[in-house]
């Protein structure tokens, strides 16, 4: 997808949710995924199920107040998020996740946002399909500029879910699971998401990554 092409089917979307893109920002050295975290490495978490009343509204709020207690946002209120690497638009990315885990597109990749004044990230956001499925149904993953902290954003049967990690990168549990997929065999696994961790972690071993990762 080419730079104008991108703005116009992914940035601006973003953008009517609150989030200014500022690309080829990425601070070098960000692990290029978090998973395999446990209950033990969350510094927050909360949850709401569908039936909630002003659901959109409560989860802006929660996740507003846990962004700026977990230190997600930096001074000038930027993070990471991820997102998904040459989609298009909101269908084709509805049809990537309608596909069998291993059989998609290159995996989503770090982008450096703002968050602006005005903002609905569990409405506009969620409903752009780059934060979630429809407004309300959100799904996404962000980290603070220096790694400090990550925030999961799920939808299950019943509700939302959403945890903040504590320094992903020194946790044990996300380590073993990152050396675990990097260096397994498994057939279902994104084999362009493995080669980046297997670099991530090889330049960790070498002291090549940045300070706050380690």
């Amino acid at each position: 997808m080419g730079i104008q092409e991108r703005e116009r089917k992914m940035y601006r979307p973003l953008r009517r949710a609150g989030l200014e893109v500022i690309p080829n920002s990425v601070p070098d050295g960000t692990m290029p995924f978090v998973f395999g975290y446990r209950p033990e490495d969350f510094v927050g978490r909360f949850s709401h199920r569908y039936e909630t009343p002003r659901l959109v509204e409560r989860l802006n709020e929660d996740w507003y107040d846990l962004a700026v207690s977990s230190g997600l946002l930096d001074h000038r209120r930027e993070f990471l998020i991820l997102l998904p690497h040459g989609t298009h638009t909101h269908q084709a990315v509805l049809r990537e996740r309608s596909q069998p885990y291993g059989r998609r597109a290159a995996p989503a990749v770090w982008t450096r946002v703002r968050l602006l004044d005005r903002w609905d990230i569990m409405g506009r956001g969620a409903a752009s399909a780059f934060l979630g499925i429809r407004a309300g149904h959100p799904g996404f993953g962000m980290m603070a500029l220096d790694s400090s902290v990550y925030i999961s954003c799920s939808t299950g049967e019943a509700g939302v879910d959403v945890v903040a990690v504590r320094h992903p990168a020194r946790s044990e549990n996300v380590l073993q699971e990152l050396e675990w997929y990097a260096h397994g065999d498994s057939p279902r696994g994104d084999k362009e998401l493995r080669k980046r961790i297997a670099v991530w972690l090889a330049g960790r071993a070498t002291g090549t990554v940045n300070r706050s990762d380690r």
